[in-house]
């Protein structure tokens, strides 16, 4: 069994029971960091990287992307998920083949959106939607690699907050082979429990990027895995950019104190 493989089965088995919290990293250090915490798995954030090349989220390449994923899968042991943004393609078709170039990078699974970027039609069309996830499903199937399947509806995002919408859609995402289903910004107790009882028995990732909720009570309402999106990036650039500007504006170094020894967290093993 190959090392993807193990990863694979690990990230399946995890999804089988309980709760998970699977952090976003945005390199291959802050990917080692969280590793050492003990977190039993990890999740890329389309966001943090594209700000760690001064570029705005989905400005980068299906080339920077694919690099990304396989020097930081590599970097860690555990189980890692790739934030794969559309598939960086609309039609189907494309979005198998690239869905094919990053299940080849060692990741143990990858989501699509639906997610336009058009702020006149900001969501794929229902059809167009559900069709891009089955040519993903196939394409991870035709790959042998076993990589799971999240199949994310983005209405809460880009402005089109209708939770039964996002309902229809995610159930088509799951018939059409999603084995996880993902609906971010999602902000209510009762949206999430509506989530996990439309999609059952099928798993569902929450995003947690505000204190509106806690991993108890997530799990209390059915939710398996938790991620957080470009927040812990959002949490280290605000730390930087404040103290780059009381530096800037006061000349003073209160912010140095307190911050941890980097070196000794890579010392140890992972």
């Amino acid at each position: 069994m190959s090392t993807q493989d193990e990863r694979v089965a690990e990230f399946r088995r995890l999804h089988a029971t309980g709760t998970f919290v699977m952090p976003n990293y945005w390199d291959a250090g802050t990917a080692r960091a969280l590793a050492q915490l003990g977190f039993p798995a990890l999740a890329t954030t389309s966001a943090g990287f594209a700000w760690t090349t001064g570029r705005a989220d989905n400005q980068v390449t299906i080339e920077d992307v694919t690099e990304h994923l396989r020097v930081t899968a590599a970097s860690v042991s555990v189980p890692v998920n790739a934030d794969f943004e559309g598939g960086y393609a609309v039609d189907p078709e494309h979005v198998a083949t690239n869905v094919r170039l990053a299940a080849g990078t060692g990741i143990a699974g990858l989501s699509i959106e639906d997610s336009t970027g058009d702020t006149d039609h900001p969501l794929h069309d229902f059809d167009l939607a559900v069709e891009r996830v089955r040519a993903a499903r196939e394409a991870i199937d035709a790959s042998g690699t076993g990589v799971v399947l999240t199949g994310r509806s983005e209405g809460f995002v880009v402005g089109r907050p209708d939770i039964d919408e996002t309902l229809r859609r995610l159930r088509a995402y799951a018939d059409a082979g999603a084995d996880c289903l993902y609906a971010p910004r999602v902000s209510t107790h009762e949206h999430v429990a509506a989530i996990v009882g439309a999609v059952a028995p099928k798993p569902v990732n929450l995003l947690i990027n505000a204190p509106f909720i806690t991993v108890a009570e997530a799990a209390a309402l059915g939710v398996r895995r938790i991620s957080v999106g470009g927040t812990l990036a959002r949490v280290a650039w605000g730390a930087l950019l404040q103290a780059a500007h009381e530096i800037k504006d006061a000349g003073t170094f209160t912010r140095f104190d307190g911050l941890p020894d980097v070196d000794a967290l890579f010392r140890r093993p992972e």
